[in-house]
């Protein structure tokens, strides 16, 4: 279902203190819509609340009773929630061998569960709308094809993005006027590199730096050229734009989709399907 008119509603943007997170925000202001911000890192999020002139709230969306709390925050503020983004999101790019077991629990809890832990609290406020609603969740083109020192965050976003189509399938299934849309960002010029300041003392401390050269990394950095860059606003429009149109999938970096074909291609070769 498409939330074709936004003015006037209410979005909660999670992740919403920088990045894509508040480039949705500043569209969505200007769509007419109310903003609430959660994010974890407070100062940022301060900052950012008071230059929207927005509602800001601090959330862990590895935590559903925090943003249970937020939803109350909300819903005591404005009686209602038309459109969740759940953008909140972290990365570490190394290679797989250089990535500890605290590595892909950090990335897993923020990146996937945060998604399932929004959905959990959201959805049954969303559905409550006689008008409706809508989902929208940070993916990636990482969704769709294997890329070498991206292993762990490839995989979280691989599960937002399957997440995400099983959701559609089922609000579907069921009549609900609740939509979901998944943007898939190819590299943005964003702050997610430094994520790690986020990362709390219970990851244990980080792995000692290897002074050995990552050639993983390396192979991944001299794939992207610098046309490939987009900003965040460019993404948070196509977003937008993808959810009053009532679209599953926003694709912001179609020029970096031919790894996708050749995937599918070989899939479809292995089952003995088409010409591989």
């Amino acid at each position: 279902m498409p939330l074709k008119d936004l003015a006037g509603k209410i979005a909660v943007v999670t992740g919403g203190a920088s990045g894509i997170g508040r480039a949705l925000a500043e569209r969505l202001i200007a769509e007419g819509m109310q903003v609430v911000l959660a994010d974890y890192e407070q100062p940022a999020l301060d900052e950012a609340a008071r230059a929207l002139g927005v509602m800001g709230v601090r959330a862990d969306v590895r935590d559903e009773a925090s943003l249970q709390a937020l939803a109350t925050a909300v819903l005591d503020r404005y009686g209602a929630v038309h459109l969740l983004c759940n953008n909140a999101g972290v990365s570490k790019m190394a290679a797989i061998s250089r990535l500890t077991a605290q590595d892909w629990r950090w990335l897993f809890d923020v990146n996937l569960m945060g998604v399932v832990n929004g959905v959990r609290v959201f959805l049954p406020i969303l559905s409550a709308n006689p008008e409706g609603g809508h989902i929208l969740n940070t993916a990636s083109l990482s969704s769709f094809y294997p890329t070498r020192s991206q292993g762990a965050y490839a995989a979280t976003k691989y599960a937002v993005a399957d997440f995400t189509e099983v959701l559609e399938l089922e609000l579907q299934a069921e009549g609900s006027l609740v939509g979901v849309t998944a943007v898939c960002p190819g590299p943005v010029r964003t702050n997610i590199g430094a994520s790690a300041r986020n990362r709390g003392p219970e990851y244990g401390a980080p792995a000692p730096i290897d002074a050995s050269p990552d050639i993983h990394l390396q192979a991944f950095r001299d794939s992207v050229e610098d046309s490939d860059w987009a900003t965040p606003d460019q993404i948070a429009a196509a977003a937008i734009e993808g959810v009053k149109a009532g679209q599953l999938w926003v694709i912001t970096h179609p020029q970096m989709m031919a790894p996708v074909e050749g995937r599918h291609r070989r899939i479809m070769a292995a089952a003995g399907v088409g010409s591989g």
